[in-house]
């Protein structure tokens, strides 16, 4: 009798422990549309083009990029790459005079922006756009917005980045604010960078 009276128990114990645990629990929001689309807003001037990679026994292939695919109004100029270590993060960064126009080869990333611009319709907004390996693609960053990568995987990424101009040596168009800047509404957590 006193098992079956503490079997009892346990299960109006497990019931509450149920309701406690639900009462503090928060459902996800939505994220993607039922055809698997992300449904955050981009700031405003961004403009993404997945590219999918091709995969047989011999390895991959994928396009970097296409005149013409029609996807950006200005001419490839220039080229550089850049890696962020596991667990680290660029930025902030913002360019005055040009576009970054990012593609990912390697790893996994958040491309976070923060939209300063006080005429655009995204002002004051944080957008976050994932970028994998697994699901590659080019990523358009228009002048005066604050951007930041974060690595979120557990190997280097690997950004190639096609910018609207060549870098200008002698006065780079770069302005850098740090990580933890109460400027901007976005925590990076324990990630370390500059």
């Amino acid at each position: 009798m006193t098992n079956k009276q503490d079997h009892s128990i346990g299960v109006e114990s497990a019931k509450s422990l149920l309701e406690q645990t639900l009462a503090g629990a928060v459902q996800d929001a939505q994220t993607v549309s039922p055809k698997g689309e992300s449904i955050e807003a981009l700031v405003e001037g961004v403009f993404i083009r997945d590219t999918p990679t091709h995969f047989d026994e011999r390895g991959s292939v994928v396009e970097i990029y296409d005149t013409r695919w029609g996807w950006h109004s200005e001419p490839l100029v220039f080229a550089h790459c850049f890696t962020i270590r596991p667990g680290y993060v660029k930025g902030w960064g913002l360019h005055k005079t040009h576009q970054d126009r990012y593609f990912i080869l390697q790893g996994e990333m958040e491309l976070v922006l923060f939209d300063p611009r006080p005429n655009s319709s995204t002002y004051g907004r944080v957008c976050k756009i994932p970028m994998s390996e697994m699901n590659r693609r080019l990523v358009n960053i228009p002048t005066h917005v604050w951007h930041a990568e974060l690595n979120v995987g557990n190997k280097d990424v690997v950004v190639i980045d096609l910018p609207t101009q060549p870098y200008n040596h002698q006065k780079p168009d770069k302005y850098r604010l740090p990580i933890d800047t109460p400027l901007i509404p976005y925590s990076f957590g324990t990630a370390r960078g500059w």
